[in-house]
């Protein structure tokens, strides 16, 4: 389970660097995505995948059963996105304010547009 997430992982970062690299900003703003995406898999990978029960302490309970979700990596992905889906609005609203202005998304055509 564990190496088939590790290389979802790869394939989204690869995808999503791709993307990246292309000369449009709608494909940048999609490699954006997908890099965001591959961050929370990775946290999530390694944390480790554990099948047990919730990180709550029962009723008359000390401490948590021994097969228990680390909260931590939870915090850490839902963090991850909310931030990421700041950085993506932001992101989405620069390239319709620069496509207003240019009337492009080729940024090979943008760079020609400055003086």
């Amino acid at each position: 389970m564990v190496l088939i997430l590790a290389l979802l992982v790869g394939i989204l970062y690869g995808a999503g660097l791709y993307m990246m690299l292309r000369r449009s900003l709608v494909r940048l703003a999609i490699g954006l995505a997908l890099m965001s995406q591959a961050t929370s898999l990775l946290i999530f990978t390694v944390a480790g995948v554990t099948r047990g029960a919730p990180p709550l302490i029962a009723v008359g309970d000390a401490v948590l059963r021994v097969p228990h979700a680390d909260p931590l990596p939870q915090a850490l992905i839902l963090t991850a996105i909310v931030i990421s889906f700041g950085v993506q609005v932001f992101a989405l609203v620069l390239i319709r304010r620069s496509f207003e202005a240019v009337r492009t998304d080729d940024l090979d055509a943008m760079r020609t547009t400055d003086s």
